[in-house]
Protein backbone atom coordinates (compact mmCIF):
# COMPACT_ATOMS: atom_id res chain seq x y z
CA UNK A 1 0.00 0.00 0.00
CA UNK A 2 1.50 3.94 -0.93
CA UNK A 3 2.86 4.76 2.07
CA UNK A 4 2.01 8.54 1.75
CA UNK A 5 -1.79 7.21 1.70
CA UNK A 6 -1.08 5.63 5.37
CA UNK A 7 0.75 8.31 6.68
CA UNK A 8 -2.65 10.77 5.53
CA UNK A 9 -5.00 7.83 7.00
CA UNK A 10 -3.06 8.35 10.16
CA UNK A 11 -2.73 11.99 10.22
CA UNK A 12 -6.80 11.98 9.81
CA UNK A 13 -7.29 9.35 12.62
CA UNK A 14 -5.69 11.38 15.03
CA UNK A 15 -8.18 14.09 14.04
CA UNK A 16 -10.51 11.99 14.65
CA UNK A 17 -9.56 11.06 17.80
CA UNK A 18 -8.66 14.29 19.28
CA UNK A 19 -12.47 15.25 17.85
CA UNK A 20 -13.97 12.94 20.17
CA UNK A 21 -11.79 13.61 22.92
CA UNK A 22 -13.33 17.41 23.34
CA UNK A 23 -16.12 15.98 24.34
CA UNK A 24 -14.93 13.02 26.63
CA UNK A 25 -12.17 15.45 28.40
CA UNK A 26 -15.51 18.10 29.39
CA UNK A 27 -16.82 15.13 31.02
CA UNK A 28 -13.46 14.31 33.32
CA UNK A 29 -12.06 18.29 33.72
CA UNK A 30 -12.48 20.10 35.82
CA UNK A 31 -14.94 18.26 38.01
CA UNK A 32 -12.84 15.11 38.84
CA UNK A 33 -9.11 16.13 37.44
CA UNK A 34 -8.12 19.25 37.41
CA UNK A 35 -6.38 20.51 34.34
CA UNK A 36 -2.59 20.71 35.05
CA UNK A 37 -2.97 17.66 36.94
CA UNK A 38 -5.20 15.95 33.89
CA UNK A 39 -1.42 16.56 31.84
CA UNK A 40 1.00 15.67 34.47
CA UNK A 41 -1.50 12.18 34.57
CA UNK A 42 -1.43 12.21 30.75
CA UNK A 43 2.05 12.45 30.15
CA UNK A 44 2.97 10.19 32.89
CA UNK A 45 0.48 7.64 31.60
CA UNK A 46 2.33 7.70 28.15
CA UNK A 47 6.10 7.63 29.35
CA UNK A 48 4.80 4.12 30.83
CA UNK A 49 3.55 3.32 27.62
CA UNK A 50 6.21 4.69 24.49
CA UNK A 51 8.87 2.95 27.23
CA UNK A 52 7.16 -0.37 27.10
CA UNK A 53 6.96 -0.55 22.91
CA UNK A 54 10.23 0.81 22.70
CA UNK A 55 11.52 -2.33 24.95
CA UNK A 56 10.30 -4.44 21.64
CA UNK A 57 9.92 -1.59 18.84
CA UNK A 58 13.77 -1.10 18.21
CA UNK A 59 17.40 -1.13 19.93
CA UNK A 60 18.16 1.93 17.90
CA UNK A 61 20.15 4.64 20.41
CA UNK A 62 20.29 7.94 20.29
CA UNK A 63 23.07 10.41 19.78
CA UNK A 64 24.13 11.89 22.31
CA UNK A 65 24.22 15.23 20.55
CA UNK A 66 20.79 14.90 19.57
CA UNK A 67 19.16 14.88 22.83
CA UNK A 68 19.19 18.90 23.19
CA UNK A 69 16.98 18.67 20.04
CA UNK A 70 14.58 16.14 21.93
CA UNK A 71 14.66 18.16 24.96
CA UNK A 72 13.59 21.11 22.66
CA UNK A 73 10.85 18.45 21.16
CA UNK A 74 9.56 18.14 24.38
CA UNK A 75 9.54 20.97 25.88
CA UNK A 76 7.53 22.74 22.91
CA UNK A 77 5.03 19.58 21.89
CA UNK A 78 4.34 18.62 24.92
CA UNK A 79 5.21 20.89 28.54
CA UNK A 80 5.05 24.27 26.78
CA UNK A 81 2.37 23.09 24.36
CA UNK A 82 -0.52 21.23 26.76
CA UNK A 83 -0.03 24.12 29.82
CA UNK A 84 -0.14 26.86 27.79
CA UNK A 85 -3.16 25.29 26.05
CA UNK A 86 -5.22 24.24 29.15
CA UNK A 87 -4.19 27.99 31.27
CA UNK A 88 -4.90 29.36 28.22
CA UNK A 89 -8.23 28.03 28.03
CA UNK A 90 -9.39 28.64 31.48
CA UNK A 91 -9.05 32.31 30.63
CA UNK A 92 -10.87 32.51 27.69
CA UNK A 93 -13.68 30.94 25.50
CA UNK A 94 -13.38 27.91 23.98
CA UNK A 95 -14.75 29.52 20.71
CA UNK A 96 -12.20 31.91 20.58
CA UNK A 97 -9.07 29.49 21.68
CA UNK A 98 -10.41 27.38 19.21
CA UNK A 99 -10.38 30.27 16.65
CA UNK A 100 -6.84 30.47 17.51
CA UNK A 101 -5.46 26.79 17.62
CA UNK A 102 -6.10 26.68 13.29
CA UNK A 103 -3.83 29.45 12.65
CA UNK A 104 -0.69 26.44 13.61
CA UNK A 105 -1.19 25.22 9.80
CA UNK A 106 -0.12 29.11 8.47
CA UNK A 107 2.37 29.68 11.67
CA UNK A 108 4.04 26.31 10.10
CA UNK A 109 3.88 27.18 6.88
CA UNK A 110 5.45 30.53 7.58
CA UNK A 111 7.94 29.05 10.30
CA UNK A 112 9.19 25.99 7.64
CA UNK A 113 9.79 28.80 5.13
CA UNK A 114 12.05 30.43 7.64
CA UNK A 115 13.71 27.70 9.56
CA UNK A 116 13.55 25.01 6.53
CA UNK A 117 13.45 27.15 3.53
CA UNK A 118 10.44 25.15 2.30
CA UNK A 119 9.31 26.77 -0.41
CA UNK A 120 5.69 28.61 -0.29
CA UNK A 121 3.64 27.00 -2.80
CA UNK A 122 0.73 29.28 -3.94
CA UNK A 123 -1.91 25.98 -3.68
CA UNK A 124 -0.83 25.24 -0.11
CA UNK A 125 -1.35 28.79 0.71
CA UNK A 126 -4.94 28.29 -1.11
CA UNK A 127 -6.07 25.54 0.71
CA UNK A 128 -4.58 26.49 4.25
CA UNK A 129 -7.05 29.58 4.03
CA UNK A 130 -10.02 28.03 2.50
CA UNK A 131 -9.52 25.43 5.13
CA UNK A 132 -9.45 28.01 7.39
CA UNK A 133 -12.55 29.77 6.29
CA UNK A 134 -14.21 26.72 6.98
CA UNK A 135 -12.96 26.13 10.21
CA UNK A 136 -13.52 29.65 11.69
CA UNK A 137 -17.30 29.37 9.80
CA UNK A 138 -17.51 25.87 12.04
CA UNK A 139 -16.63 27.02 15.11
CA UNK A 140 -18.18 30.60 15.63
CA UNK A 141 -21.66 28.92 14.25
CA UNK A 142 -22.03 27.50 17.97
CA UNK A 143 -23.61 29.22 20.70
CA UNK A 144 -20.86 31.68 22.51
CA UNK A 145 -19.51 30.92 25.54
CA UNK A 146 -18.73 33.24 28.55
CA UNK A 147 -15.40 33.32 28.97
CA UNK A 148 -14.10 33.26 32.33
CA UNK A 149 -11.05 35.63 33.49
CA UNK A 150 -8.70 37.81 31.44
CA UNK A 151 -9.90 37.34 27.65
CA UNK A 152 -7.10 38.87 26.25
CA UNK A 153 -4.54 36.97 28.18
CA UNK A 154 -6.17 33.43 27.73
CA UNK A 155 -5.99 34.28 23.87
CA UNK A 156 -2.19 35.13 23.90
CA UNK A 157 -1.67 31.87 25.97
CA UNK A 158 -3.61 30.02 23.42
CA UNK A 159 -1.59 31.88 20.43
CA UNK A 160 1.69 30.81 21.86
CA UNK A 161 0.45 27.22 22.15
CA UNK A 162 -0.07 27.35 17.85
CA UNK A 163 3.42 28.64 17.77
CA UNK A 164 4.89 26.17 20.11
CA UNK A 165 3.45 23.44 18.47
CA UNK A 166 4.26 24.39 15.60
CA UNK A 167 8.05 24.52 16.32
CA UNK A 168 7.61 20.64 17.76
CA UNK A 169 6.82 19.85 14.61
CA UNK A 170 9.56 21.35 12.72
CA UNK A 171 12.08 20.25 15.39
CA UNK A 172 10.80 16.70 15.54
CA UNK A 173 11.22 16.30 11.66
CA UNK A 174 15.09 16.18 11.70
CA UNK A 175 14.59 13.39 14.55
CA UNK A 176 12.63 11.78 12.14
CA UNK A 177 14.78 11.50 9.34
CA UNK A 178 17.12 10.01 11.45
CA UNK A 179 15.80 7.13 14.04
CA UNK A 180 12.93 5.19 14.45
CA UNK A 181 10.05 7.24 16.32
CA UNK A 182 10.32 4.86 19.13
CA UNK A 183 14.01 5.47 19.73
CA UNK A 184 13.42 8.79 20.26
CA UNK A 185 9.27 9.78 21.68
CA UNK A 186 10.23 7.66 24.91
CA UNK A 187 12.87 10.33 25.67
CA UNK A 188 10.31 13.11 24.43
CA UNK A 189 8.00 12.19 26.56
CA UNK A 190 10.25 11.25 29.90
CA UNK A 191 11.52 14.93 29.43
CA UNK A 192 8.34 16.18 28.65
CA UNK A 193 7.28 14.46 32.29
CA UNK A 194 9.94 16.01 34.36
CA UNK A 195 8.65 19.74 32.82
CA UNK A 196 4.69 19.49 33.60
CA UNK A 197 5.26 17.53 37.11
CA UNK A 198 6.03 20.28 39.16
CA UNK A 199 2.50 22.39 37.64
CA UNK A 200 0.34 19.28 37.90
CA UNK A 201 1.48 16.95 40.69
CA UNK A 202 -0.25 19.26 43.59
CA UNK A 203 -3.45 18.71 41.45
CA UNK A 204 -2.61 15.29 40.80
CA UNK A 205 -2.28 14.21 44.38
CA UNK A 206 -5.90 15.95 45.12
CA UNK A 207 -7.61 13.27 43.03
CA UNK A 208 -10.03 11.19 44.85
CA UNK A 209 -9.86 8.25 42.68
CA UNK A 210 -11.98 6.06 44.84
CA UNK A 211 -15.05 8.11 44.51
CA UNK A 212 -14.24 8.08 40.90
CA UNK A 213 -17.37 6.48 39.20
CA UNK A 214 -16.17 3.80 36.48
CA UNK A 215 -17.23 5.45 33.20
CA UNK A 216 -15.08 8.23 34.27
CA UNK A 217 -12.29 6.26 34.65
CA UNK A 218 -12.97 4.51 31.29
CA UNK A 219 -12.73 8.21 29.88
CA UNK A 220 -9.64 9.24 31.75
CA UNK A 221 -8.23 5.87 30.14
CA UNK A 222 -8.78 7.00 26.72
CA UNK A 223 -7.37 10.16 27.11
CA UNK A 224 -4.06 8.68 28.46
CA UNK A 225 -4.09 6.20 25.57
CA UNK A 226 -6.12 6.91 22.46
CA UNK A 227 -5.70 11.10 23.03
CA UNK A 228 -2.33 11.16 24.14
CA UNK A 229 -0.22 7.96 23.22
CA UNK A 230 -1.75 6.69 20.16
CA UNK A 231 -2.25 10.07 18.45
CA UNK A 232 1.27 10.94 19.39
CA UNK A 233 2.35 7.83 17.43
CA UNK A 234 0.14 8.38 14.14
CA UNK A 235 1.56 12.00 13.98
CA UNK A 236 5.28 10.55 14.22
CA UNK A 237 4.26 8.01 11.98
CA UNK A 238 2.80 10.36 9.52
CA UNK A 239 5.68 12.59 9.31
CA UNK A 240 7.87 10.13 7.86
CA UNK A 241 6.18 10.54 4.43
CA UNK A 242 4.81 14.06 5.34
CA UNK A 243 5.80 17.87 5.41
CA UNK A 244 4.96 19.63 8.27
CA UNK A 245 2.83 21.95 6.91
CA UNK A 246 0.82 18.89 5.80
CA UNK A 247 0.50 17.67 9.42
CA UNK A 248 -0.54 20.78 10.40
CA UNK A 249 -3.08 21.58 7.92
CA UNK A 250 -5.20 18.54 9.21
CA UNK A 251 -6.05 20.39 12.63
CA UNK A 252 -8.91 21.86 10.58
CA UNK A 253 -10.24 18.27 10.81
CA UNK A 254 -10.66 18.44 14.83
CA UNK A 255 -13.77 20.47 14.95
CA UNK A 256 -15.50 18.61 11.88
CA UNK A 257 -15.06 15.59 13.25
CA UNK A 258 -16.04 17.10 16.74
CA UNK A 259 -19.25 18.32 15.48
CA UNK A 260 -19.68 14.54 13.60
CA UNK A 261 -19.70 13.32 17.05
CA UNK A 262 -21.85 15.30 19.15
CA UNK A 263 -24.68 15.03 16.26
CA UNK A 264 -24.12 11.02 16.36
CA UNK A 265 -25.01 11.32 20.13
CA UNK A 266 -27.84 13.70 19.52
CA UNK A 267 -26.22 16.91 21.05
CA UNK A 268 -25.93 18.94 18.23
CA UNK A 269 -27.67 18.72 14.44
CA UNK A 270 -26.61 19.16 10.78
CA UNK A 271 -27.81 21.92 9.40
CA UNK A 272 -25.90 23.91 5.32
CA UNK A 273 -23.65 26.02 7.38
CA UNK A 274 -22.21 22.81 8.85
CA UNK A 275 -22.37 21.04 5.59
CA UNK A 276 -20.90 24.20 3.54
CA UNK A 277 -18.26 24.16 6.19
CA UNK A 278 -17.42 20.72 6.11
CA UNK A 279 -16.88 20.78 2.29
CA UNK A 280 -14.55 24.25 2.71
CA UNK A 281 -12.07 21.50 5.26
CA UNK A 282 -11.97 18.92 3.21
CA UNK A 283 -11.49 20.86 0.41
CA UNK A 284 -8.30 23.25 2.16
CA UNK A 285 -7.09 19.49 3.06
CA UNK A 286 -6.81 17.87 -0.38
CA UNK A 287 -5.16 21.17 -1.72
CA UNK A 288 -2.51 20.84 1.01
CA UNK A 289 -2.16 17.23 0.86
CA UNK A 290 -2.12 16.66 -2.79
CA UNK A 291 1.41 15.76 -4.01
CA UNK A 292 2.93 18.60 -6.81
CA UNK A 293 2.50 17.24 -10.29
CA UNK A 294 5.75 16.25 -11.59
CA UNK A 295 7.08 18.15 -15.13
CA UNK A 296 8.18 15.74 -17.54
CA UNK A 297 10.53 16.90 -19.81
CA UNK A 298 10.17 15.64 -23.44
CA UNK A 299 13.05 15.79 -25.22
CA UNK A 300 12.93 15.33 -29.14
CA UNK A 301 15.44 13.43 -31.41
CA UNK A 302 17.84 15.65 -34.07
CA UNK A 303 17.09 14.24 -37.08
CA UNK A 304 20.31 12.81 -39.32
CA UNK A 305 19.08 14.66 -42.10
Amino acid sequence: MNKRFLALTAATMVSVIYGVTFTIAKDVMPGFIKPFGFIALRVGGSVILFWLVALFATKQKIAFKDFPRIIAAAFFGVAFNMLTFFEGLSQTSPIMASVLMVTTPMIVLVLSAIIMKEKIVRKKVGGILLGLVGTVMLILYGKTISSGGNELWGNFLVFVNAVSYGLYLIVVKKLMDKYNPFAFVKWIYLFGFIMVLPFGWEQLSQVQWELMPGDITIKVGFVVFFSTFLTYLLNLLSMKELKPTTVAVFIYLQPLFATVFAVSLGKDTLNPVKIISAALIFAGVYLVTVPPKKVVIKQTAKSDI
